[in-house]
């Protein structure tokens, strides 16, 4: 009996472990495809002979030299830069007033004004693009980074104050009449006692916000026509993508340099995360 529990135990293991290694090499596939296209040459990577997971004819840097040589993937990397740090310190901004508001100064309908917030997030790019552009037009910004900075916060702060909102609730409440009878004022209860508390739901909002103002593509693509203003995600497309002409090792290095620094983050930061969606998910 001893024995056949053991055996079964054994067996549930392997399978598990079995469908681990599978989504390892699902998930991993592509990352490594790209970087192997990225060393590959030209002709290598337009040949049909070979082992096409493989390189064969020697790597190269060829790629990469062309990408910041001939290319303008310097300055859109800049552009992405200052324009993801900007957006993720204004969504995290208003996140947290929004969410301090929603979750604890207790005005009437404040609870269906959270849940409508949140609704807002579902709606999609693709129905809000057309109106923004109007708007962008209207302010005189288009063919400018800077308008990234109206439209991005519309997709980003809705999430971040829905996951704000279910750390600032689980804090007691003892703690605000605390500090209100030692004649602390609102902001500084949220200086000093909120945000302590709730870092790791700040660490999942400002994730969230990095990832989806570094990775944004359909407002780029709609409201920047310039290379100068251009971001990273549509500027390396569009240049490495001349009508049905493909340079596939081009825009496997460009996807592998640009996919860097969110992998990163989320790499330190990844239990944080998980946390941060965890609380937001069982208490807003």
């Amino acid at each position: 009996m001893i024995r056949s529990i053991k055996t079964r135990r054994q067996a549930v293991l392997v399978v598990c472990y079995g469908v681990i290694a599978v989504f390892m090499v699902f998930f991993l596939f592509p990352p490594y495809w790209m970087a192997l296209t990225s060393f590959k040459t030209n002709q290598e990577i337009e040949s049909l002979k070979g082992i096409p997971f493989l390189i064969q004819q020697g790597a190269t840097l060829k790629h990469y030299q062309d990408l910041f040589t001939k290319t303008d993937f310097l300055i859109y990397l800049k552009n992405t830069a200052i324009i993801t740090t900007l957006v993720t310190i204004l969504s995290l901004v208003i996140s947290v007033l929004a969410a301090y508001s929603l979750s604890r100064l207790g005005f009437i309908g404040a609870g269906i004004l959270g849940t409508g917030v949140f609704l807002t997030y579902l709606v999609p790019d693709t129905l809000l693009f057309i109106p923004f552009f109007k708007i962008i037009g209207w302010l005189g910004l288009l063919n400018s980074k800077w308008s990234l900075l109206l439209v991005f916060p519309t997709a980003i702060v809705p999430f971040c104050t829905w996951i704000l909102i279910g750390y600032f609730a689980s804090i007691p409440r003892e703690l605000d009449e605390a500090a209100l009878v030692d004649g602390a004022n609102h902001l500084q209860m949220l200086l000093r006692i909120f945000l302590p508390v709730a870092v790791p739901g700040l660490v999942a909002a400002t994730m969230f916000a990095f990832t989806i103002s570094w990775a944004g593509f359909l407002y780029p693509m709609a409201f920047i026509f310039s290379n100068e203003e251009q971001l990273l995600t549509v500027g390396t497309v569009t240049t490495l993508i001349k009508g049905d002409v493909y340079h596939w090792g081009g825009l496997m290095a460009g996807a592998l340099l640009a996919c860097l620094p969110p992998v990163l983050l989320y790499a330190f930061l990844m239990d944080y995360y998980i946390s941060g969606l965890t609380s937001g998910s069982t208490k807003a």
